[in-house]
């Protein structure tokens, strides 16, 4: 007999990996008790009828959480800026004087292929 193994990933599957409270347990536990679970391990998924209704993260994960949002965000603009300069640095040579006339001359050039195939300068 085999049994079939089903792997998650993304969101679902960190959210299987989490300590699990029942919501109830802020009415048994209260408060402060919960807080201590979450102390412990930092964050904890809290469930009601064992379906997950939040995550509640320690002050120190949500400091972690947000300076690393903060990194990617700062990253992703770097990139994004750099791909601006690059493409403006391509675009220059467009404006240069004479340029339309170096494009025309080009696409009115016979191309020998010789049977490769030209792909452009990344390939």
């Amino acid at each position: 007999m085999t049994a079939a193994l089903h792997v998650q990933t993304g969101p679902e599957a960190s959210l299987q990996q989490l300590p699990r409270k029942p919501v109830s347990d802020v009415k048994r536990e209260g408060w402060r008790g919960v807080m201590r679970s979450v102390d412990t391990a930092g964050r904890v998924l809290m469930t009601n009828h064992d379906r997950p209704e939040a995550v509640i993260l320690s002050l120190h994960e949500y400091r972690l959480l947000s300076e690393q949002a903060a990194r990617a965000q700062r990253d992703s603009q770097d990139r994004l800026e750099h791909l601006s300069r690059a493409f403006d640095a391509e675009l220059a040579v467009l404006q240069q004087p004479g340029a339309g006339d170096r494009l025309r001359s080009a696409f009115d050039a016979p191309l020998q292929l010789n049977g490769e195939v030209i792909a452009g300068r990344g390939f």
